[in-house]
């Protein structure tokens, strides 16, 4: 497992920050549950209201891309933004602060530490239960 830090986190926050501070966007977006303190984050370090919803013309944020399961949802918006913190994927029409090539149990630090592999193993469920026997 790779347990990820809150320095690292300010890391990305400074980041994301810097690539948004001149683009006008109606409000920060970010997906339950991890996608939520990054988007608080930004909301305050941009001074942009946090949306109840992605919409057009906003900035969406995650906190992993994985599957791409989450993140598809979103991708027909128009003028909006997509960031994440961490990418399995190399990114094409989203953002990555961090990209990884491994299949790795990432644990974010607002995460229990002792609670991920429970954490994984219900992710897992729920993201491929359609391919296992039944």
């Amino acid at each position: 497992m790779n347990k990820l830090s809150w320095i690292e986190f300010d890391e990305c926050i400074y980041s994301i920050t810097k690539k948004c501070r001149n683009k006008r966007f109606q409000g920060v977006y970010g997906f339950p549950r991890g996608g939520l303190c990054i988007a608080v984050a930004l909301s305050h370090s941009l001074g942009l209201p946090m949306l109840d919803e992605p919409r057009n013309d906003s900035l969406i944020v995650d906190d992993i891309y994985d599957t791409g399961c989450t993140l598809d949802t979103i991708k027909h918006l128009k003028d909006s933004e997509t960031y994440v913190w961490v990418s399995k994927m190399e990114p094409s029409w989203w953002n990555a602060f961090k990209y990884i090539n491994t299949k790795e149990w990432i644990v974010f630090p607002w995460e229990d530490s002792n609670a991920a592999n429970k954490d994984k193993d219900l992710y897992y469920k729920s993201r491929y239960s359609k391919y296992l026997p039944h």
